[in-house]
């Protein structure tokens, strides 16, 4: 019963992980990103990058700063440990709003896999390994509305979003 339940709280640690990225992403929270990978993990998102989780973040951080929104979802976690290691496979949506000329907008939204290396290090789960499985990718024009108009969302890409001031 031990063991089963020490796998239980590993699974959690790393699900956690995995939503603690897209948050942090979404937040655009580098420090909560920072978290994600180990020292030296590595990253295959297949030709738009590949090298640290670090170099990753460095490089995503401005192409996410220049849309005008973006959201990340998890889904379908499966997570297998094994002691001190781990592999998962996670669905995950991703919607990104540019905007390539005023008043043009255009949402890409990509659904594909993060399949992750695992381990424990010091009581805390991060990546070893990532390699992004891209499913499938649309673009679809999106006509400038009010419902379009992101100064009444109340969200926000930084610390002042409101669930910042649930989770301090």
């Amino acid at each position: 019963m031990a063991d089963a339940l020490e796998d239980l709280l590993s699974k959690q640690a790393i699900t956690e992980v995995l939503y603690r990225y897209c948050r942090g992403l979404d937040r655009m929270d580098r420090e909560m990103c920072d978290t994600v990978w180990h020292p030296g993990g590595t990253g295959d998102y297949g030709a738009i990058f590949s090298g640290t989780g670090a170099e990753f973040l460095d490089w995503v951080w401005p192409v996410h700063a220049s849309l005008r929104r973006h959201s990340h979802q998890i889904t379908n976690v499966l997570i297998e440990v094994d002691g001190d290691r781990a592999i998962s496979e996670a669905y995950v949506t991703v919607c990104l709003r540019s905007e390539p000329a005023p008043g043009h907008l255009v949402d890409i939204v990509s659904r594909g896999r993060y399949v992750d290396q695992w381990a424990r290090r010091d009581g805390r789960w991060a990546i070893e390994h990532r390699r992004y499985v891209d499913d499938l990718t649309n673009l679809h024009d999106v006509p400038e509305s009010p419902m379009t108009d992101e100064a009444h969302t109340g969200a926000a890409r930084d610390r002042t979003d409101p669930s910042y001031e649930l989770f301090a």
